[in-house]
């Protein structure tokens, strides 16, 4: 018992140092007031669970070349004013003591996340820009994944928003990413960045403010008509502020400060990651059911990097046959897949594929044998005698033979 009283105490006091992980408090000088700003999810993910990523184990590393320390230097508030002042950017990017809290966060207690985060921009950035473009809007919402994934292409928030971009089902069902119990686009990063740029576009329309677009990003174009309501009609994301839900009034400023740390990260003393150049990846259709065990076994590719380079596909099949599948693999692997042809499909195709087509159905029950027959009575037909015997009319005539209604009385007849 006192063990077990020792282990839930240090459960305790883990699922307490979570909980304060989740929100910064933020004192107004003008007000005097101290308020909660609850943080991101993106801004509470550990170091730990980024580094374990398939990428990043493979593709990053420390720079040894570059100089670091732990301080973090501070400026004045017009040097931050400045510095935002030159972001090459369409999105207005203010500085504010909220703003300033945040860039002070990313530069202490994120540190770490940061320096992964400036190296795993490498892979996802690039799909980012090209997806932002085709709907043109402003690139800096690239930086948009920082605070909602933390660049993690396998994050699910505590409601069940999923990938890069965080996507809850119903979202990203409407911007046409399918989502059921075999494949998850929101978790494809270049499928989910192009529905995303879209869905930016359509909210920038409704409100004709980006901040306004962002903040219902966060929380939705409904809650963010709400506060603007409440707040008599003031269509500023600023002075709607105190009307918007808590983890939105962190979150356009979590917004500003991810550019800054993105840009500025030097004059913080954080050094990125280093990339080494990813193996070439190349995709082909799909158009048979297939397993990433078969993959591995037959394409000399490891598991963990079909997943990591398919992470729409959340049980390891690929349903090719319902509908046509893409798949991304290294490009040998891919050489070797064609060159394999049938024969990857049917390796342990017995074991892969258990789901049944057809089924008989056991009408046998559980303690009874063989055949049953009955006497006809007089006046019976096959109705009243099927209705006797719970079963149909229908296996009446199936299992006698019989092709009308007719029957007649002291004859037997089988009804199981």
């Amino acid at each position: 018992m006192t063990k077990k009283l020792f282990l839930f105490a240090i459960l305790l006091q883990l699922s307490f140092q979570l909980c304060a992980q989740t929100d910064i408090t933020v004192h107004d000088d003008n007000t005097g007031k101290d308020e909660v700003i609850e943080l991101p999810e993106g801004m509470i993910y550990e170091t730990d669970r980024l580094l374990n990523e398939w990428n990043a184990k493979n593709y990053l590393m420390n720079d040894i070349n570059c100089e670091s320390s732990s301080e973090n230097p501070q400026y004045s508030k017009e040097e931050y004013i400045s510095r935002l002042s030159r972001l090459p950017n369409i999105i207005e990017m203010p500085y504010n003591d909220v703003v300033r809290k945040l860039i002070d966060y990313y530069c202490t207690k994120l540190r770490k996340s940061v320096s992964y985060m400036l190296g795993a921009n490498n892979f996802y950035v690039p799909i980012f820009e090209e997806a932002l473009e085709s709907y043109q809007v402003p690139l800096e919402l690239k930086y948009l994944p920082i605070i909602e994934s933390a660049l993690n292409p396998g994050a699910t928030s505590r409601a069940g928003a999923a990938g890069l971009w965080q996507f809850m089902v119903k979202t990203g069902k409407i911007y046409g990413l399918t989502v059921n119990s075999l494949i998850d686009e929101r978790r494809d990063p270049i499928k989910s960045s192009y529905a995303a740029a879209r869905y930016l576009k359509d909210l920038y329309n409704i409100f004709n403010d980006w901040t306004l677009a962002i903040a219902a990003y966060n929380c939705g174009p409904a809650n963010v008509n709400k506060a603007i309501r409440r707040s008599g009609g003031q269509k500023d994301y600023w002075q709607i502020y105190p009307y918007l839900p808590k983890e939105t009034r962190g979150y356009v400023p979590a917004f500003i400060a991810a550019n800054y740390v993105m840009n500025y990260y030097c004059d913080h003393n954080i050094c990125p990651m280093n990339m080494t150049l990813p193996a070439s990846t190349d995709t082909i259709m799909i158009h048979r059911d297939l397993h990433f065990e078969q993959l591995v076994a037959m394409c000399n590719v490891k598991e963990e990097e079909v997943k990591a380079l398919n992470p729409q596909y959340r049980t390891g099949l690929i349903p090719g046959a319902k509908e046509s599948c893409i798949l991304r693999l290294p490009t040998h692997s891919i050489s070797a897949f064609i060159a394999a042809g049938d024969s990857v499909y049917k390796y342990k195709s017995d074991e892969l594929f258990t789901n049944r087509k057809e089924t008989k159905v056991n009408e046998t029950k559980s303690g009874s044998s063989g055949s049953k027959y009955v006497t006809i009575r007089k006046g019976d037909s096959l109705s009243t005698i099927a209705a006797r015997n719970r079963t149909t009319v229908a296996k009446l005539r199936k299992l006698n033979g019989i092709k009308g209604n007719n029957i007649r009385a002291g004859k037997r007849i089988r009804v199981r």
